[in-house]
């Protein structure tokens, strides 16, 4: 069951049944875990205070990559570790990862030069194992301004050109919490962790837990806990009164901002260094231009980061810098996010020269944490801890990681070569069933092998979406995100089931009271809950597409 309309039976089985793990938080690396315990045998349960991936995990630069920064700062392990996972996150799920050219310009007095960026990205390629036909290409000055015209031109001497992996990271955790479900993982969101049960040895041997919809509490038994909060995993910590063993985050803050491309017509992708010495990502995605992101130290509540007036200035300061000819100012960002990393504190170094490298403890209680690392990494970070776990005695019995080649929900049978080919023919039968072509395929290429269950909701809802005067794609996208992916709210749904907020807000604008209503519907909100749940988009809406205000911070 991964029904947002089934939450209660969820939380019957959380409370009735003992597992073998527990994992905190629904965040990728939480999913990554589960993914991988379950896949060993492991009864395993997850929750998550909020939504799925509603913190770290929907708010990154949505970049399956090997982090070439990290050579400059000379963490070659990083670099291998994390560039060698790009393809195995590329092939367990083609559906939500896409090989992507990216162009690093370099010019003169800069902090690549020919040779650097020549050898570094050479570097690279052997690092992350990279096949022969995505390996790095130095271009011409003449070859790099055709690949991208509208970059600077003043003193630019090259470009190199290789690749990297594009994804949506939110669908990525839900896509890989669906195949953990499909196994037998028991997960839900929206349920806190209030404190811990103990043994009379004082281990840790479960968690009591408060569903965050109707404060249902729930005692939840287990051999083994582990912590995967993100940015909360210290305040998890502080509740194991019997071991705390706190680690000195650092957390930091990464924002993104999104263009239309009638204002930023962006072709290629570029990875340009800023005058400051920090690298920005620029990159084209379904009509719009994203650029970020910034890096600062963050103390506020991780909940809920926003974007401030000087990170947006940051990054316009970035886009005019490299785009010279790009006339763009607050008015024309048409939502923005922002996103808070846990990192690893080490003294005396800046939040961009802290390693992304994650970082594994157990405390005297028994209580697995983890803490770092980066999205890319995040089957090898599951991998690692789940490993940790069977060195246990009552654990030993459970084999090793099967998760290399498992395919994520919605790549069954899909690969490179043969995905395209199934699009077409998915989007064919999506005609038979009255849906366009170009639906048909927008809609297979999002969900892959997962489209049957969308062909299913369509063949049995009929008309319903035009008698609530909501596009068939969205209506179809909604009832799925409820019906198999847990959506509870209407924020679910836009940021991060279809991430309409960031790069379609329009449509968010002009159907968020017919979704609402949908949801409320199926879901049977109270009216109280209505009211909640649209106020919280609301919110939402607000953060993200304030600055194109008119007049605002001019």
């Amino acid at each position: 069951m991964f029904s947002a309309a089934y939450r209660q039976q969820t939380l019957d089985l959380l409370n009735r049944y003992s597992f073998d793990v527990v994992v905190i938080g629904g965040g990728i690396t939480g999913a990554g875990i589960a993914l991988d315990a379950v896949s060993r045998g492991m009864s395993v349960a997850l929750i998550e205070m909020q939504d799925f991936a509603g913190g770290t995990s929907s708010r990154s630069t949505k970049l399956v990559h090997g982090g070439l920064r990290y050579l400059k700062q000379l963490q070659v392990g990083v670099v291998a570790e994390v560039g060698k996972e790009r393809k195995i996150v590329y092939d367990n799920g083609v559906h939500i990862t896409t090989p992507l050219g990216m162009l690093l310009p370099f010019y003169k007095g800069g902090e690549f030069g020919p040779y650097s960026t020549s050898l570094g990205l050479k570097m690279y390629d052997t690092l992350a194992g990279v096949r022969k036909s995505e390996r790095r290409k130095m271009l011409s000055v003449k070859d790099t301004l055709q690949k991208e015209p509208l970059l600077k031109k003043d003193g630019l001497l090259g470009g190199g050109h290789y690749v990297e992996y594009r994804t949506d990271d939110a669908r990525l955790t839900i896509e890989v919490l669906k195949k953990a479900v499909e196994l037998g993982v028991v997960a839900i969101n929206y349920t806190k962790v209030e404190s811990f049960i103990y043994d009379e040895k004082n281990t840790i041997c479960g968690v009591y837990a408060v569903d965050q919809v109707d404060q249902t509490k729930v005692a939840i038994e287990a051999k083994a806990v582990i912590n995967a909060a993100g940015p909360w995993v210290n305040e998890i910590l502080e509740y194991d009164v019997k071991g705390q063993s706190k680690k000195d985050l650092l957390l930091t803050k990464g924002v993104h901002i999104v263009i239309d491309e009638s204002v930023f017509p962006l072709h290629q992708s570029i990875y340009f260094d800023t005058p400051d010495g920090r690298m920005v990502f620029a990159i084209p995605r379904e009509g719009k231009t994203y650029v970020g992101t910034t890096d600062t130290v963050y103390k506020d509540n991780p909940v809920h980061p926003t974007a401030t007036n000087e990170d947006i200035a940051y990054i316009l300061d970035a886009v005019h810098f490299m785009f010279p000819d790009v006339d763009v100012s607050f008015k024309d960002i048409e939502s923005s996010w922002a996103g808070v990393r846990p990192l690893i504190y080490e003294q005396g170094k800046d939040p961009s020269e802290i390693s992304r490298k994650d970082e594994i403890w157990t405390s005297k209680s028994g209580l697995l944490s983890i803490a770092g690392g980066k999205l890319t990494g995040y089957r090898k970070m599951a991998e690692n801890i789940v490993d940790e776990l069977v060195k246990r005695k009552e654990f030993k019995h459970f084999g090793q990681c099967v998760t290399k080649a498992l395919s994520l929900s919605g790549a069954t049978l899909l690969n490179e070569e043969n995905f395209e080919a199934y699009i077409a023919y998915k989007a064919d039968e999506g005609v038979r069933h009255g849906l366009t072509k170009q639906i048909g395929e927008k809609l297979t290429a999002k969900y892959g092998s997962n489209i049957d269950d969308i062909f299913k909701i369509l063949r049995v809802t009929k008309d319903d979406f035009s008698n609530r005067g909501l596009p068939v794609d969205l209506y179809l996208q909604v009832m799925y995100a409820m019906q198999y992916e847990m959506a509870y709210a209407p924020s679910d749904v836009f940021v991060r089931r279809t991430g309409r907020l960031y790069f379609d807000v329009n449509s968010v604008l002009k159907y968020k009271g017919q979704v609402i209503s949908l949801m409320a519907d199926f879901l049977g909100y109270s009216e109280q809950e209505k009211t909640l749940r649209t106020k919280e988009l609301e919110q939402l809406i607000e953060d993200a597409t304030h600055f194109a205000k008119e007049g605002l911070y001019e």
